[in-house]
């Protein structure tokens, strides 16, 4: 099974608000723990660095550097500046092993006109891994609108139960013919990663409902960190003080973490790396 490392970079931010693409990469391959799953969540097109100075296209940029890896990107955010140029925010997911499979949903965003908010949307993929198929989902809430993102919250559910249901029922056969092969069943495993940055905290009431169980009393997803260390307060991943970042795991998964921790070294975004191990 794979390691996973899940960070947001904050669209390459560096301790003096620059925005530079080749030091995320040093960052990421010098990691110790190593990695075959990486989910990077605002890499940005088109937006300025927090010292105003041009942030380019870190989705061509990431996936030129780390052209060894299989990559798969999506984009929350696709307009355009003034000058026409392409504007965008999102995930890139990258693997050591092929993605056979990707799909991208856009999260809700019911109206919530007394805060700013801005798009959202979870880059969901399948990796052929050397055990098995794995389905891997990046994403990133909202963080001012409690009520989006508690949507959104209700939409990650759905998509897993949906997948689960997949799983149990495998798709018929295409029908045969040159006009077959989008009708050509796709891998649905039960075996799943959802990570990122969810903007919410532990316990709160939008942690609570993403655990919830289903109707039918089973889980939809499990905290990998208190399955790898129950009772232990999750530890934090932005700024040191609070935790955003997190990954959970599906049922079938849950028996098989054997390490989260939190990769503390200084970087210039806010988040911490959150690093995943199974068995």
């Amino acid at each position: 099974m794979p390691s996973l490392i899940t960070w947001n970079i904050q669209c390459a931010r560096m301790p003096d608000d620059t925005a530079d693409v080749d030091r995320i990469v040093e960052q990421v391959l010098g990691c110790d723990a190593g990695f075959d799953l990486l989910l990077l969540q605002e890499v940005g097109c088109g937006l300025h660095a927090r010292d105003g100075s041009p942030g380019g296209d870190q989705f061509a940029g990431l996936a030129r550097r780390l052209a060894h890896l299989h990559a798969a990107r999506a984009y929350a955010l696709d307009a355009r500046n003034t000058d026409g140029s392409p504007r965008r925010l999102g995930c890139m997911t990258f693997a050591r092993h092929p993605i056979v499979h990707v799909r991208r949903h856009t999260l809700p965003r019911p109206p919530d006109p007394e805060v700013p908010t801005m798009p959202r949307a979870v880059l969901d993929t399948v990796v052929a891994m050397p055990d098995g198929p794995l389905r891997v989902l990046n994403t990133h809430l909202e963080y001012f609108s409690p009520r989006q993102r508690m949507a959104q919250v209700e939409r990650l559910r759905e998509l897993q139960a949906e997948a689960l249901a997949h799983a149990r029922a495998p798709g018929a056969p295409a029908p045969g013919g040159p006009g077959g092969a989008p009708f050509a069943p796709l891998p649905h495993p039960a075996a799943a990663i959802l990570a990122g940055d969810f903007n919410l905290l532990p316990g709160s009431g939008c942690h609570a409902r993403l655990l919830a169980p289903d109707a039918h009393g089973v889980p939809l997803w499990l905290d990998a960190w208190e399955s790898a260390r129950p009772g232990e307060p999750h530890a934090p991943t932005v700024g040191l003080h609070d935790t955003f970042d997190y990954a959970y795991v599906s049922a079938a998964l849950a028996s098989r973490v054997r390490a989260v921790r939190v990769d503390t070294a200084p970087t210039g975004s806010d988040h911490q790396r959150l690093l995943l191990e199974f068995a």
